[in-house]
């Protein structure tokens, strides 16, 4: 198998990586593209960093399990099968189902560290940052956390001015200037989309002819 065409995007959290990436991907078959999600490595909450008022801090690098995730990324490109535990967001009254991840002509991996590792970043061929304003981050973020997840709107706050925007300018912010592509997210995304959907599919349609 030739090396499939590895594509990272990142961004901050309440960006709109997860909805671009629905869209990205949903037209594809599974054998042209691969998604792998940071947010399944996550190390288990008792081995998670607390700040200084012991609440668990889930927006630093050190939060996730990045060994493994390189593996897993150099198994994919190497035409290897994964298989990985759901992370379950410490819901304990769900039980992880586990994934199984194949290789594909385009590797799409995403998560809010992915440009912050060297050696995770250089096996990535094309980089893309969502990019959206801080007020309407933190409102996906509240939308997501609070409705979707079930989060105290208090915690859900906490812990966006104390460690998701400190995480951002410190971790993910400064990486923008070496995405390849950089997209505003603050109304939509569409052309972008149209644009990066198109590309994919024509590495996807190279490697299948080789």
């Amino acid at each position: 198998m030739n090396k499939p065409f590895t594509v990272g995007i990142t961004g901050g959290s309440g960006s709109g990586k997860t909805l671009f990436l629905e869209k990205l991907i949903h037209s594809f078959k599974d054998e042209e593209v691969c998604l792998i999600s940071q947010d399944n490595y996550y190390k288990s909450i008792d081995l998670q960093e607390k700040d200084e008022n012991g609440i668990e801090n889930f927006d630093i690098p050190q939060s996730f399990d990045f060994v493994s995730f390189e593996e897993d990324l150099k198994k994919l490109q190497s035409g290897e099968k994964v298989s990985r535990p759901e992370y379950t967001f410490n819901n304990e009254s769900q039980k992880a189902k586990i994934m199984t991840f194949k290789p594909a002509s385009v590797l799409v991996v995403e998560g809010i560290f992915v440009f912050y590792h060297p050696s995770f970043a250089n096996l990535l061929d094309l980089k893309i940052f969502i990019d959206a304003k801080e007020h309407l981050m933190l409102k996906r973020r509240i939308l997501r956390d609070k409705v979707e997840r079930g989060y105290d709107l208090d915690d859900v706050l906490y812990r966006y001015e104390n460690h998701v925007m400190p995480a951002y300018d410190k971790y993910i912010g400064p990486y923008k200037t070496e995405a390849d592509l950089v997209i505003p997210n603050n109304k939509n995304f569409d052309r972008a989309l149209e644009v990066i959907h198109t590309y994919l599919s024509s590495k996807a349609a190279s490697a299948s002819k080789i």
